[in-house]
């Protein structure tokens, strides 16, 4: 918004379109005489002010000029004397810009971490700018990132108000609450999604890893492929690509037979773990050294007796539904692609199929 004092020869005052009397300017019973008034005119993101003045009779002197300027923020004041009734005034000119960003649909607004200043003092300036600023326009939450390289930042949005919210490997979000009572923002994720490939193939052989890394308690312990699921991927392509990189064993997805929800686990954060049933492609193991201290086909009935399955009564029913779902007593679930006009986006529902060649004769009955 760039604001304008300027037409030495008007006696009223325009704002946004309006005119305004200004008495405050008023040079008694000299109408004829031009003096300064201000004339406003509004546009861009930016708020600027400048004097001009005219006088026919009068004589003005100028007293001088400060000024001071950094990046995005421009401060200057010129200080004037008028001989003819000794009026003294002063006009500042300041330019102060609003962070940049969007608003977004639930009536807050997210600032743009690539258009953020680099110098610590003009950010705080434009921060405290646009505080007002979002106020005055009625805002409710603000979302600011700042990245890894602008960190030094984090301090200076905090002392403003704002909160920590998540981070990330290169950046940290911050958020502020701009109404009164309680925040109605969003929280941070609160779960992490893990999934176990169950890979069985023609001879009834289970694959089974030991990994390189684990708990005294798991040394030696034979157990399923397991990794965590990546930012934007789907469960069925996780579990896909976390046995190929222990095992090196190419499969395909089949369902998921079951899910266990567990808290208070990493991070105090919630886990939700899928075991997926896997059809391998091929057979020939080759380990990461990485990550797997070895891997092997493992007959079913000796990986059902094996210690750790006897021993824990979750890895038991995991078999137990297993077998269960080969003598078509239950059915898994399956992934399929459907979208929704909520979003508009396509996505995956998982859901027991029940007019497939592989009904499960429990689900068709």
């Amino acid at each position: 918004m760039e604001l304008k004092l300027f037409d030495p020869q008007s006696t009223t005052l325009a704002h946004m379109g309006r005119l305004y009397s200004t008495p405050f300017m008023n040079w008694r019973d000299t109408p004829s005489v031009g003096v300064p008034h201000l004339f406003f005119s509004c546009r861009g993101s930016s708020v600027r002010a400048a004097l001009s003045s005219k006088s026919n009779n009068a004589h003005t002197a100028s007293n001088g000029a400060l000024s001071s300027s950094g990046p995005g923020v421009t401060e200057s004041c010129l200080h004037h004397t008028c001989t003819m009734n000794g009026i003294n005034s002063s006009v500042c000119s300041r330019d102060l810009r609003v962070l940049d960003g969007y608003d977004d649909e639930y009536g807050g607004f997210v600032v743009d971490p690539d258009k953020l200043p680099t110098n610590q003092n003009t950010f705080s300036l434009m921060l405290r700018s646009s505080l007002s600023h979002w106020k005055m326009k009625g805002k409710q939450g603000i979302w600011l990132e700042l990245p890894l390289q602008l960190s030094e930042l984090v301090p200076i949005a905090v002392k403003e108000g704002f909160r920590y919210h998540h981070a990330e490997i290169n950046y940290v979000m911050l958020t502020y609450w701009l109404p009164e009572g309680p925040c109605m923002l969003p929280g941070n994720a609160s779960h992490q999604v893990g999934v176990g490939g169950l890979v069985i193939n023609d001879k009834g052989e289970v694959l089974v890893v030991q990994e390189r890394y684990c708990s005294p308690a798991c040394v030696g312990l034979w157990k399923l492929p397991t990794g965590f699921i990546a930012e934007s991927e789907e469960i069925f392509e996780g579990v896909v690509r976390e046995v190929k990189e222990e095992t090196g064993i190419d499969t395909e997805f089949i369902e998921i037979i079951g899910f266990r929800h567990a808290h208070s686990i990493a991070f105090n954060k919630s886990d939700l773990f899928f075991i997926c049933m896997l059809r391998p492609l091929s057979t020939q193991i080759m380990i990461d050294d990485d990550e797997i201290q070895a891997a092997k086909w493992m007959p079913l009935v000796e990986f059902v007796e094996h210690q750790l399955i006897q021993g824990d009564r979750m890895f038991k029913k995991v078999i137990d539904i297993y077998i269960a779902r080969l003598r078509k007593q239950c059915c898994g679930l399956s992934a399929h692609q459907s979208a929704s006009k909520f979003d508009g986006r396509e996505s995956t529902l998982y859901y027991s199929v029940i007019d497939s060649q592989d009904d499960c004769e429990a689900c068709s009955g």
